[in-house]
């Protein structure tokens, strides 16, 4: 998953074919999946000023989410 510049969140990753968005929050947030999020809301989230507050806002009221297991 490619860094972005965020203060709240690491690393973020999407894929096209099952519409899943992939964060990894900092310090001991962990990672999550996002389910059936539409390649917009990526492509916004990428764009936003705040990273973590689009993903408050826009994603986790919207989408089920599951916890991804620790590496």
């Amino acid at each position: 998953m490619p860094k972005i510049e965020s203060s709240a969140i690491s690393h973020v990753g999407y894929q096209d074919q099952r519409r899943l968005l992939y964060v990894t929050y900092r310090g001991s947030g962990g990672s999550y999946v996002y389910v059936g999020v539409p390649r917009r809301e990526y492509d916004d989230l990428l764009k936003a000023d705040s990273k973590g507050l689009f993903i408050n806002t826009r994603i986790k009221p919207r989408y089920k989410c599951q916890r991804l297991a620790d590496a």
